[in-house]
């Protein structure tokens, strides 16, 4: 093999790592917004069940409440802007030379998700 296609091949390899890497990192982004709307969610449940438990008036801890639900909608909105830089990363991928795409569009996450449980303790 001589140098130039060395150096070519090495190139392209180089290219591929680093889209493989972005692509990695915007899944990590996507999934930890999404794990932080999940976990939102069951801090509003238990809010609400506490009130209940404690016996207290709707009114108190209201405003907790409310923070709250507006920060799930400005998670939701950070989703949605992550979908959106999602689609125009995977766009870009026609502007780079040497960056072949394989596996992108609906059928298939890009890139695939990554197998995981989250485990707990239950006593």
């Amino acid at each position: 093999m001589t140098r130039a296609k060395g150096r070519k091949m090495m190139r392209k390899q180089l290219i591929e790592s680093t889209a493989l890497e972005v692509a990695t990192q915007v899944r990590a982004v996507e999934d930890a917004i999404e794990e932080a709307l999940a976990e939102i969610a069951e801090l509003q449940g238990r809010m609400i069940r506490a009130r209940a438990t404690f016996g207290i008036a709707t009114a108190t801890g209201h405003a907790a409440l409310e923070q709250l639900a507006e920060t799930t909608v400005r998670l939701v909105q950070a989703r949605g802007e992550m979908a959106n830089c999602h689609m125009v990363l995977k766009e870009t991928t026609q502007l780079v030379p040497g960056l072949r795409t394989v596996g992108f569009g609906d059928a298939q996450e890009c890139p695939p998700q990554q197998g995981r449980a989250d485990l707990r303790v239950v006593a």
